[in-house]
């Protein structure tokens, strides 16, 4: 297993082993050992699995407060996203700074997202399927949303000239960061 940091804090990337033959692969893409050996800790409660249709659809940016603050496992098991994590933790050094990773099936590549950051993604393709593991279980009590195109942030979502992203009604409406600034802390 292959462990980036993309130097937000403790946002990484992850990249495990493929075994592979004429069949097909085999891969552990979570064997808590290996994990904790390279220094992450989460404990995993529930597995989420979403399907996007069509491309340019948006997810995001999403997060849960306490006492249910999520940390995220994100992988692609069909087709490819832009995946993003927002340091949302007021009093972080890098409060409202965010990082990027391309994550596919052809890459296999992982992205770890500790609690204290919004998460989204957009799709490069149609017909993606992304899987992800959280560490505390779905709360529509403490489930909150930033702004896709907060200009306070300035995430550069890969949208061709004049397209507007595929949004949920929640999505859309999401307020900016500065109208969330307390609810998580560093």
């Amino acid at each position: 297993m292959q462990v980036n940091d993309l130097g937000l804090g403790g946002v990484v990337e992850i990249i495990p082993k493929k075994f592979g033959d004429a069949r097909g692969f085999f891969s552990e893409t979570y064997q808590r050992q290996r994990f904790l050996d390279a220094g992450i800790t989460q404990d995993w409660m529930q597995d989420n699995q979403s399907f996007s249709a069509e491309k340019g659809t948006l997810r995001g940016l999403h997060f849960q407060v306490a006492p249910v603050a999520q940390d995220k496992l994100i992988r692609v098991l069909k087709g490819a996203i832009f995946d993003v994590a927002v340091d949302i933790r007021n009093g972080s050094p890098t409060y409202g700074k965010w990082v990027s990773c391309e994550l596919s099936a052809e890459k296999f590549n992982q992205l770890l997202i500790p609690r204290g950051f919004a998460h989204g993604f957009l799709t490069l393709v149609p017909d993606v399927e992304v899987l992800y593991k959280v560490s505390a279980p779905y709360s529509p009590e403490c489930d909150r949303g930033v702004r896709w195109n907060d200009p306070a942030i300035g995430v550069a979502w890969p949208l061709e000239p004049g397209q507007q992203p595929v949004l949920s009604g929640k999505d859309a409406q999401a307020p900016m960061l500065a109208d969330i600034a307390s609810q998580i802390t560093f």
